[in-house]
């Protein structure tokens, strides 16, 4: 069984990695202590959304981007396709969620 917060943990590390980055420098940028962003990226600990907004905000990381790579990590582990494109009831879902809150503005 594939844990979410492994899977989260590891694509915010490679992230941070890519970048160059220490785990001091986005501690500090995202307001989150050093210790409990090590947990975070060790799988140890359950990052809440707004954590995870937070670090993915001094990554310049779409949160959207770190779910969809959390996403192919866990449908690899499940031995599940991932599809090249979106299916297309998907992409009628997230653009009437965009016409609703277009509404609401």
């Amino acid at each position: 069984m594939t844990l979410l917060r492994i899977e989260i943990g590891d694509s915010l590390r490679a992230a941070r990695l890519r970048q160059n980055r220490t785990l001091r420098d986005v501690s500090t940028g995202a307001s989150v202590s050093l210790g409990y962003l090590s947990e975070i990226e060790r799988g140890q600990k359950e990052a809440s959304s707004e954590l995870i907004s937070a670090i993915c905000e001094e990554l310049e990381l779409p949160v959207s981007l770190l779910l969809r790579e959390v996403s192919d990590r866990v449908a690899l582990s499940e031995g599940v396709a991932i599809p090249d494109t979106v299916p297309p009831e998907m992409s009628e879902r997230v653009l009437a969620g965009e016409q609703a809150m277009a509404g609401n503005s």
